[in-house]
């Protein structure tokens, strides 16, 4: 079943739809924290994944006014795009140093060249696409399944010491999430229908989500602990401290604020400090005032620091 008048399989469309909310919600949030760059690293891996699936779902179309020849070199070229950005996601988005030398050398030597011999310079030049592709991806495919051995061996080797069922977990989930990688370099050798690529292909960004959200909260915690225990304020312990705050049902946000204002901070201080608008931590102390039912800097300081005699 095709939407919008184009070859786009409804399923396509439902991943396009998933994955550019999935992009909006994370570029939002990597303004917020401009600093973050796992965040800025997946935001690159999802929208090479939105413009593979948009580029495979609409070309080659006789109907679209663009040279058929030049279609089927982007639906091809953002696929080959996709497949070289994969392992240099997993190389810094997990650690995996093992994968060095393949995400800055083996990739383009084994992947993007034959892609530009093959897809684009042979193929302007003879114009026959079957032909290119039998040949083209002979180093493609053969080295994806050498990469994907490497990979497999890499996930093995971070999480062999001190396996416990959290660490089973995640290496399990990321064998799933390197597997249809395989699938990109194996559509590009065979034709399949449109749902089965998609479903194959897509299955593994499925996968890295949960895994970059797990670790996200994981790194945010660990963040937290970090700022708590560094900004140690007079009078009160750091567990003293989180429990006034928890009490009063403070945000995480909020309590690295409240930190800052122990510290008398201006509001424009706390918003260089922390890469966020004044008018945003405004708004976050007047929510901490109200919770805390308070007025002022003064009496919110000299409650949380006395909650316990209250």
């Amino acid at each position: 079943m095709l939407v919008f008048g184009t070859q786009i399989h409804i399923v396509t469309a439902i991943f396009i739809g998933l994955e550019i909310l999935m992009f909006i919600f994370q570029l939002a949030s990597y303004f917020y924290w401009p600093g973050d760059k796992n965040r800025g690293r997946y935001l690159l891996l999802l929208f090479l994944m939105l413009l593979y699936n948009i580029t495979g779902g609409l070309f080659p179309d006789p109907k679209i006014n663009i040279p058929i020849n030049i279609q089927e070199m982007i639906a091809y070229g953002t696929g080959f795009l996709m497949a070289s950005y994969f392992p240099y996601y997993f190389y810094r988005g997990f650690e995996l140093k093992e994968l060095r030398w393949h995400a800055l050398f083996g990739v383009p030597l084994f992947l993007m060249l034959p892609y530009l011999i093959f897809f684009v310079i042979v193929y302007a030049i003879n114009g026959k696409l079957n032909v290119d592709i039998r040949f083209g991806m002979i180093v493609p495919f053969i080295y994806a399944i050498v990469l994907l051995w490497v990979m497999f061996t890499a996930i093995r080797h971070k999480h062999e010491v001190n396996r416990n069922k959290n660490e089973y977990l995640e290496e399990v989930s990321m064998y799933c999430a390197v597997t249809p990688w395989l699938a990109l370099a194996l559509f590009g050798l065979v034709e399949e229908s449109q749902l089965i690529e998609v479903l194959c292909t897509n299955t593994g960004i499925i996968i890295i989500t949960v895994l970059y959200l797990a670790k996200s909260v994981t790194n945010a915690r660990q963040e937290f602990n970090r700022k708590l225990n560094e900004s140690a304020i007079d009078g009160i312990s750091p567990e003293e401290f989180l429990a006034s705050c928890l009490h009063y049902s403070l945000t995480r946000t909020e309590i690295l604020i409240v930190q800052k204002l122990y510290k008398g901070m201006k509001n424009s201080e706390i918003a260089d400090s922390m890469f966020i608008s004044s008018e945003t931590v405004k708004k976050h102390i007047q929510n901490i005032f109200r919770k805390a039912l308070v007025n002022n800097r003064a009496a919110l300081i000299h409650k949380l620091q006395n909650r316990r005699e209250q």
